[in-house]
């Protein structure tokens, strides 16, 4: 029996649920009704563990964690700083106090009661505070498909993308927590024939299924973070949806790339993954040919096995459908390689920091991430329940999930959702 496997809390985790002893995932939680600020805490089972009622009993009594205040911050971004010391710190503790056989929390009502909160009484809220977000454009299965859409068969993917991940700034301020309400946004669009460019609401929204890195201790302007310590500045991965309108993006985007198309909103799962509790789950990533540059060119190089999926509830259905099915192990640029690339100039990443992987597709016709790849930018329909769609509509709601099966056990990332609202009058 694996090590994983042998963990059990004393917290009763339901069958099937994301959050078991051996995940523990991180974010930010504010108790529904209470005036105090939000705080961070972890996921087990259908609880949230409130991290500062932990370190108010004096739990965290390591060397990286006694006596800091971290967890009694309003975001993650003090412990996502103090780098992985702490982080396996606080792992190896929760693990200790969340197990069957340790009395502390277990035998102690009044402690309990102020650690543990049924997640049915807490608000999610954004976990960290973003000074920086960059999207990447790392899976060849999408890009190729891009290419073939935009551009035709004849070059479908350009020759620099095979030598470099391809990424772009994107805007910080609108990365929202899952549960966001999305506004249609509004915008220019291709002209038709002599006419002058379309203006209104985008008529071709569009959900991308992505994931972000969190960063953690960030590095100093002008040092470079190497390849092969990229791992010790990434704290774990969430969900992301980042909205696309096609039609303002595809109008706009000669040619410095995607701007208002992408900056409405940005939305990332309430709880990150943290890389340690991923480590069962590395797989080997894809051969990259050409041999990267040798500043890309890692000694471990993974990805992670992460089934992923996307459903799409439209407003007039009681029930959401399936739509795609795909993982992020086809990821070609790893997370380490784009953080790597993404500093080689000397740019400098700060705690709380995410960068995200671009839309995640894989090899099958149902593995595409977006509804731009899956209905060939509107030339054809597919099913959703009873319905069909090319691009979202007014009130459907978007759910991206993501789940590793563990023997005996989930890795989960919960879900990113968010609505989709009429456009401003």
């Amino acid at each position: 029996m694996t090590e994983a496997k042998q963990l059990r809390s004393f917290v009763e985790v339901p069958a099937g649920s994301h959050f078991p002893i051996q995940n523990l995932p991180f974010g930010v939680i504010r108790r529904r009704g209470a005036q105090a600020p939000p705080r961070p805490a972890v996921a087990i089972g259908d609880f949230a563990l409130d991290l500062a009622a932990v370190a108010d009993a004096g739990l965290f009594d390591g060397p990286a964690l006694s006596g800091s205040p971290c967890f009694h911050q309003e975001t993650l971004n003090m412990f996502l700083g103090m780098g992985r010391p702490a982080w396996k710190e606080a792992r190896a503790t929760l693990q200790k106090i969340l197990s069957a056989d340790e009395p502390v929390l277990r035998d102690n009502e009044a402690l309990r009661k102020k650690c543990l909160v049924p997640m049915s009484e807490v608000e999610m809220v954004l976990p960290i505070t973003v000074g920086g977000y960059t999207d990447f454009f790392c899976s060849v299965h999408h890009a190729r498909n891009c290419g073939f859409i935009f551009r035709g068969p004849q070059t479908p993917v350009n020759p620099n993308w095979f030598h470099l991940p391809i990424g772009y700034n994107g805007r910080a301020s609108s990365v929202v927590v899952s549960g966001t309400d999305v506004i249609r946004p509004r915008g220019q669009g291709h002209p038709t024939g002599n006419s002058t460019p379309y203006f209104g609401p985008s008529q071709k929204l569009d959900f991308e299924l992505e994931m972000a890195a969190i960063v953690g201790p960030g590095n100093e302007l002008g040092k470079p973070i190497d390849i092969n310590d990229a791992e010790e500045h990434i704290f774990g991965l969430a969900l992301m949806n980042d909205w696309s309108a096609r039609d303002i993006q595809a109008w706009e985007t000669i040619p410095l790339g995607p701007f208002l198309g992408k900056s409405f909103s940005t939305a990332i799962s309430p709880w990150i993954v943290t890389l340690d509790a991923l480590k069962p789950f590395t797989c080997e990533a894809p051969k990259q040919e050409p041999e990267p540059l040798p500043y890309l060119a890692e000694k471990n190089h993974i990805n992670y096995d992460i089934p992923l999926e996307v459903w799409i509830k439209p407003k007039d259905q009681s029930g959401a459908s399936i739509v795609a099915k795909t993982n992020f192990k086809h990821l070609y640029w790893t997370v380490t390689q784009q953080l790597a690339h993404h500093t080689i100039n000397g740019c400098n990443m700060r705690p709380g920091d995410i960068f995200a992987t671009g839309t995640l597709s894989g090899p099958e016709p149902e593995s595409l991430g977006c509804l731009l790849e899956l209905t060939w930018n509107g030339q054809k329909e597919i099913p959703v329940g009873n319905s069909t769609r090319k691009f979202l509509e007014d009130g459907d709601e978007v759910i991206l999930t993501g789940c590793c099966k563990g023997e005996g056990y989930n890795i989960g990332f919960g879900t990113c959702t968010g609505k989709v609202l009429p456009a401003l009058p």
